[in-house]
């Protein structure tokens, strides 16, 4: 129940608007306050009334003033000023006041209505062009009219009152007079500078009908009461001033005649008129709300306003007002006053500005030829306009004429022109401009996009001037409002406006991030460079690819895009310092793209040579050897290019492969600094057993081998280099010997039995005499002999060796196995064996011999300096096999020189 009755407490406007916490001015008993509706974001001006000021104002009188008499005083002063807001919801006329709520009570018994939204009344605006003269100038003192913007900052309101602004005013305020007297047949009563509200377009409005009323002549029935003269001309002085008749604008005939007509308000006009061009900004009256004072003043010819005391103006008035309009205002006889309709075609209002003015007022009722017209003329007299009026008045009005789609490109030269002229040009921008745009050229999804030439056109002068609309909105703003424009001129299927928009991509990099133009720029731009048929969006699409990738970007006249080859880019090109493509998309997009490309045209060819060059500076080296190096020979090579621009292609190419190659040499200088003790993996070196045998990590030094070869002994440490499987064996008899030897693949007699041998066919222990010297070498197997096989055995190794033949036990000569033999000792014992065989081995048998396997013989030691052939397929097996031919000569020996090459 409680809820139910503070809801009903509640007012409409304070539930369904927000409300700033101080009013930004007061304007005679209100109090203005700015609001904004919380369900569509409409600006208003919300008007307060409190009562309290009545209590006040009558408490000084004390006992004199009975509490009912001032309780009836009350209620006719709320009657009035409620009837003042009855008045402005019946009464639409542009000029007039607004209304958005009707009058309501407040919780403190106040009341308050809802306008459009306002700046000042003329009297406050007056008094602030006092304040400031007597200041010194405009920037002597801090203005009282101060709002707040969208971001919380300070600004203080743009009041100007020049000459342009007066004449627009009073013209609005003549029109809203004759609306007053011929349509809605009402005197106003009280035309002041406090009845005259400025509003947010700097338009003059009609307010303070409190003292309406229909003339005394009105012959038409009427529910609003006349105005009772007796009662409205005596000031109650428990009242405040602001809430009763202001005898300093009175007409004569109110005062002294007791007559209503509409010549009482021109009379009353007349006076604001002087009020605004005289110092201090107030009427030429002085009566101080004193009727007898005011009787006086007329009583005498110098005392009353007039033509020969310069209407008492301390300052010169206007030559078009001293000789058509004041004398037949401010004159005693109502006859001789003109009235609102011939006012307003008075020579005051007789030039080009406030012609314009009035023009522009009656804009959507004119043809379009006559549209057309002004629209083209309008820029000659746009610096000769005052700025206030330019940024409250022609733009608004503008900007509501875009709706029509036939002027659109002359409305929005002339919107842009302003706004490069406005020192607030950003806030006008993204206030009043950017919701326009959205509105006419965002189409909802899933309309039809049908080709609309005055829209195009419109959409031609948005992007001429996209330097303009990047310096007057941030970047979130140009992302969300202008961005989704500029795509739409991408996709546009006329070349002029795909050219514009592709030229404006500099400037929209500068403003937004990287994940949007790699995301929703890009995409766009790549789509129209792959499917153009045009030769100049070809080369417009390869310059944005160059600006993609952070290169400079050159103006429309400077690009070469005449298709004659001639590609010079700008003298004023800038390098971009923007967000760039990322070298992925550079190497996985863009040079695909070019690749593509089937045209050969030299203008083309010079556009992609300039995308080349960027992306020289994001690829790799190894991409620009596989990848771009093939495409720019190619393209080097077409045959419509001339001997320049073949050395411009020639030079890239050449500073590309400069660049390759130093990085190459880098990379490989900075493997071979990091391995440079690394070990051969070449298995076709001497003595290595490792790319069979494995190994066990224990190699033979060359001292090792001196030792070894020079019969110095053996290191007792050191282990078997063939990893075990030779094994040292004690020391053989002669007669062991001087038997035949014979490998374990070889077929054995049966009179000549092996000795006892391992899991190899090798001999439990071998004793190895080098030439000249008895030294036991303890890594070698031994070499048994065998008798002589049969003869006739013969044939090929089933293997893959070569038929080597066979050789007499006689003609042996010395040989020896090592793991690792250098050419060094090779060279000083001659005996030195011809490379590493399988452990399983021994002497081939003699000639005649019976055998499974091919014969063939150990051959003799090379001579100084020439190198051991090495077989193809000994190659794998680490062996060194020298052939011995059928027919090579044989020297026999006899006795122990027949197995010399066994010591």
């Amino acid at each position: 129940m409680f809820t139910s009755a503070l809801k009903s407490l509640s007012s409409n406007i304070s539930a369904n608007y927000t409300i700033s916490s101080t009013p930004t001015s007061i304007c005679g008993a209100w109090k203005v306050y700015d609001g904004k509706k919380k369900s569509t974001g409409k600006a208003v001006s919300i008007f307060v009334f409190e009562r309290k000021s009545l209590e006040s104002q009558a408490g000084g009188f004390g006992p004199r003033s009975s509490s009912s008499s001032m309780k009836k005083v009350h209620e006719e002063v709320i009657v009035r000023i409620k009837k003042e807001s009855n008045l402005l919801a019946r009464l639409r006329h542009p000029s007039v006041l607004e209304l958005a709520e009707p009058i309501e009570d407040t919780r403190s018994g106040g009341l308050m209505f809802a306008t459009e939204p306002v700046t000042a009344s003329l009297a406050g605006l007056l008094r602030e062009k006092d304040d400031q003269e007597k200041a010194g100038g405009v920037a002597g003192r801090p203005s009282r009219y101060v709002v707040e913007d969208d971001n919380g900052q300070l600004r203080r309101r743009e009041l100007e009152i020049d000459e342009l602004e007066i004449q627009k005013g009073l013209l609005q305020v003549a029109q809203g007079l004759e609306f007053l007297h011929e349509s809605a047949g009402l005197v106003h009563g009280n035309l002041t500078p406090e009845s005259i509200y400025i509003n947010a377009k700097s338009d003059w409005k009609i307010a303070g009908l409190a003292f309406a009323g229909p003339p005394d002549t009105s012959n038409t029935p009427s529910n609003i009461a006349p105005i009772s003269l007796s009662e409205v001309l005596y000031h109650d002085p428990r009242l405040p001033r602001s809430l009763q008749l202001d005898i300093d604008y009175t007409s004569p005939d109110f005062v002294l005649d007791s007559n209503v007509s509409p010549a009482a308000d021109m009379f009353s006009l007349g006076l604001v008129i002087l009020a605004l061009y005289n110092s201090p900004h107030t009427s030429p009256l002085k009566t101080n709300g004193n009727i007898s004072t005011y009787k006086k003043l007329f009583s005498s010819s110098s005392s009353a306003p007039s033509s020969t005391n310069n209407y008492l103006s301390s300052r010169p008035l206007p030559k078009a007002l001293l000789n058509g309009v004041l004398p037949r205002l401010i004159t005693r006889r109502p006859g001789q006053r003109m009235n609102a309709r011939e006012f307003q075609q008075s020579q005051f209002f007789d030039n080009i500005l406030v012609s314009s003015i009035r023009f522009l007022d009656s804009l959507p009722a004119k043809t379009p030829n006559e549209k057309s017209q002004f629209m083209k003329g309008l820029p000659k007299i746009l610096n000769q306009i005052p700025r206030s009026v330019l940024e409250k008045k022609v733009l608004p009005a503008l900007l509501e004429e875009m709706k029509d789609r036939e002027i659109l490109f002359l409305v929005l030269q002339n919107v842009f022109k302003i706004v490069k002229s406005l020192p607030s040009g950003r806030r006008a921008f993204t206030e009043k401009v950017i919701p326009k745009l959205r509105e006419t050229f965002i189409t909802a999804k899933g309309t039809s996009n049908e080709r609309d030439t005055a829209k195009e056109a419109g959409l031609v002068v948005i992007l001429e001037n996209i330097e303009l609309i990047g310096e007057s909105c941030s970047g979130r703003e140009f992302k969300e409002d202008i961005l989704p424009i500029v795509q739409s001129g991408l996709e546009s299927h006329t070349h002029s406006i795909v050219d514009k928009s592709l030229g404006c991509l500099s400037t929209i990099m500068a403003l937004l991030d990287f994940s949007t133009i790699k995301h929703e720029v890009f995409p766009i731009v790549a789509a129209v460079f792959s499917k153009t048929s045009s030769l100049g969006i070809k080369i417009r699409g390869l310059q944005a690819f160059v600006v993609l990738c952070g290169g400079p970007s050159g103006s429309n006249e400077d690009s070469g895009d005449g298709l004659d080859g001639t590609f010079q880019p700008s003298k004023s090109a800038k390098a971009s310092n923007n967000a760039v493509l990322d070298k992925y998309t550079v190497q996985e997009k863009i040079v695909p793209l070019l690749k593509a490309m089937k045209t050969k045209e030299p203008a083309v060819m010079m556009a992609a040579l300039a995308v080349f060059k960027q992306v020289g500076r994001i690829a790799d080296t190894d991409f620009l050897a596989t990848e771009c190096l093939p495409i720019l020979w190619g393209f080097s090579l077409g045959p419509l290019l001339n001997v320049q621009q073949f050395q411009e292609y020639m030079a890239l190419i050449k500073r590309f492969s400069t660049k390759i190659e130093d990085e190459q040499i880098r990379k490989l200088r900075e493997l071979s600094s990091g391995s440079n003790n690394t070990r051969s993996n070449d298995l076709m070196n001497v003595g290595s057993t490792d790319g069979l045998f494995g190994t066990n990590g224990n190699d033979v030094g060359e001292s090792d081998f001196e030792r070894l070869v020079l019969g110095k002994g053996a290191s007792s440490n050191n282990s078997d280099m063939m990893g075990n499987i030779l094994r040292p064996q004690p020391e053989r008899s002669a007669s062991s010997r001087a038997a035949t030897p014979v490998f374990s693949w070889s077929t054995q007699n049966s009179a000549n039995a092996a000795p006892t041998t391992d899991g190899f066919g090798q001999s439990q222990s071998s004793t190895i005499r080098a030439a000249g010297s008895v030294a036991p070498l303890d890594n070698f197997a031994a070499l048994k002999p065998i008798p002589p096989p049969r003869a006739g055995d013969g044939g090929s190794l089933k293997n893959g060796f070569s038929a080597i033949a066979p050789m007499q036990p006689s003609n042996v000569q010395s040989s020896s196995w090592s793991t690792n033999v250098s050419s060094s000792a090779r060279q000083t014992t001659p005996s030195s064996s011809y490379g590493q065989v399988q452990p399983s081995f021994s002497l081939p048998p003699p000639p005649n011999s019976t055998s499974p396997f091919s014969q063939f013989s150990i051959a003799p030691p090379p001579a100084q300096n020439q190198s051991s052939m090495q077989s193809q397929y000994g190659k794998g097996l680490g062996l060194a096999i020298q052939p011995n031919g059928a027919n090579q000569p044989v020297q026999k020996k006899t006795g122990l020189d027949a197995y010399e090459s066994l010591l």
